[in-house]
């Protein structure tokens, strides 16, 4: 018998996002400045995290957040030495990290590296293609996630990886899909988009989860449930953007490969 769903925590993750909703929707309205802005204290707060989630030394945590929120400012604002001060920030992060096993140590560089390179490939996006692909390309991540959420919590049945993430079901992947293929309908429909945007929409949706089972796997390896509890319902940033980071390290991907 199918375990009736629970959605205690629907009211408290609800009002996070709406909060979350409000804030990052006025950053990208205005775009420019304002939006690189947020994306470094994001990244900030994300490197906080990743550091502290593997170090338990909150001093290293605070200067590993903000190295990597440098290191942000700089690929959004080029300097000219962008790559060689990253790699740079990095080898410093590692060295300070003396206590913490060396598979740590990479996973940390390499998690800090996808961090620094998609909240930039998310800067240019928003520059690049403008306003309604960008809300396009963030909506497909969120409905993804409230696809996956509602269809995972009533339908259940098998599991992805449960090694990883006991809680993600294939019934959530697929209604993550679904959901992603209406936000490009809508697109399509309403911003008079071309109909490439809805096959597009699925696409984004898997680099989304794919973010989302990463971010899992990391955890599980840190031995945490959330990566902070800086979101009320939600667990931190890691835990809310892990399938932006996803959507958003595969644009850069596709740019360096000349895709884009």
């Amino acid at each position: 018998m199918t375990p009736k769903a629970d959605f205690s925590d629907l009211t408290v993750r609800v009002i996070s996002a709406v909060v979350l909703l409000i804030v990052a929707g006025i950053a990208i309205l205005q775009g420019g400045d304002t939006f690189k802005a947020l994306l470094i204290i994001t990244a900030a707060l994300m490197g906080w995290e990743i550091s502290r989630m593997h170090d338990g030394r909150s001093g290293l945590a605070v200067i590993s957040g903000i190295l990597i929120g440098l290191c942000t400012l700089f690929s959004l604002f080029p300097f000219g030495l962008s790559p060689a001060i990253i790699l740079g920030t990095q080898i410093v992060v590692a060295i300070l990290m003396s206590e913490t096993h060396k598979i740590s140590k990479v996973i940390v560089f390499l998690t800090v590296i996808i961090v620094i390179l998609a909240t930039t490939a998310l800067g240019n996006f928003r520059e690049d293609y403008g306003l309604i692909l960008t809300l396009w390309l963030l909506l497909c991540v969120v409905a993804s996630d409230i696809g996956g959420y509602f269809a995972g919590k009533i339908i259940g049945g098998p599991k992805i990886w449960a090694r990883i993430s006991p809680k993600k079901t294939w019934s959530g992947t697929i209604g993550g899909w679904v959901l992603a293929s209406g936000v490009g309908c809508v697109f399509v429909i309403l911003a008079a988009q071309q109909l490439w945007l809805i096959p597009a929409s699925v696409l984004v949706a898997i680099a989304a989860q794919s973010g989302d089972l990463l971010e899992s796997a990391i955890k599980r390896r840190a031995g945490v449930k959330d990566s902070s509890n800086l979101i009320p319902g939600h667990g931190g940033l890691l835990d809310r953007f892990d399938g932006v980071l996803g959507v958003c390290f595969f644009i850069f991907m596709a740019d360096a490969l000349g895709y884009f």
